[in-house]
């Protein structure tokens, strides 16, 4: 089985916004790339002001070719001087330094830019191990200090979310801090998820709580 299956590209319009899938990026058995939108979700974020990728503009079509190398654009370029510090945090293991679709998946693409994530399908494989940061904190207000760095988390699936079935709440002992993110959420549905284990990366917090990255992984 496949650490992952596919790169979805989701986008949200600002924050306490939801954010829409709205297209996926594959690697196939030939070694192919392509990208396509979703349709139905790129008419939804249409609604609250979504424009196309701008490399991608025309929705209708499946990309190939160099698609990968779009993406890729949105990297930390490796001739950086802090590119070390940068595998370190997302915990890149050296022989995938090179390796565009594994580091897309792995960083998620964040810039600070724009409003565009790449969310990787993952499974619940031997050794898996990927960060996710918890989405819902804002709802939450936690104070400073209540989640730390290290400290181990549990998880329930919220299968009655009437608007993600795929939803996942993650708690601090019996305290409830928030929520897996889209895509990134399904691999605990999947069978062998029962051996997936969270514990805290980081915490971004300035009286209150604003962001928590996660590692979920199986030993």
């Amino acid at each position: 089985m496949k650490e992952f299956d596919g790169i979805y590209l989701s986008w949200c319009s600002g924050i306490n916004t939801g954010r829409k899938i709205i297209g996926v990026l594959k690697k196939h058995d030939d070694g192919r790339f392509t990208f396509a939108y979703d349709q139905e979700e790129v008419e939804k974020a249409k609604a609250e002001g979504f424009l196309p990728y701008t490399e991608l503009p025309n929705t209708k079509i499946e990309y190939n070719g160099t698609i990968l190398d779009v993406f890729a654009q949105r990297l930390m370029k490796s001739v950086r001087t802090d590119i070390s510090t940068f595998y370190d945090f997302w915990e890149i293991e050296p022989q995938y330094t090179h390796d565009k679709y594994y580091l897309l998946a792995h960083t998620q693409g964040l810039l600070p830019t724009d409003n565009f994530e790449l969310l990787a399908d993952y499974n619940p494989v031997s050794g898996l191990h990927f960060l996710t940061d918890l989405t819902r904190l804002s709802q939450e207000h936690l104070p400073a200090n209540t989640v730390m760095i290290g400290d181990t988390l549990t998880f329930t699936l919220d299968t009655g979310n009437k608007f993600d079935d795929k939803a996942v709440k993650v708690f601090k002992g019996e305290k409830e801090i928030g929520y897996i993110k889209r895509v990134h959420s399904r691999v605990f549905h999947k069978e062998g998820a029962e051996k997936i284990q969270l514990k805290v990366k980081a915490v971004d917090q300035n009286g209150e709580i604003k962001r928590i990255f996660v590692k979920v992984f199986i030993s």
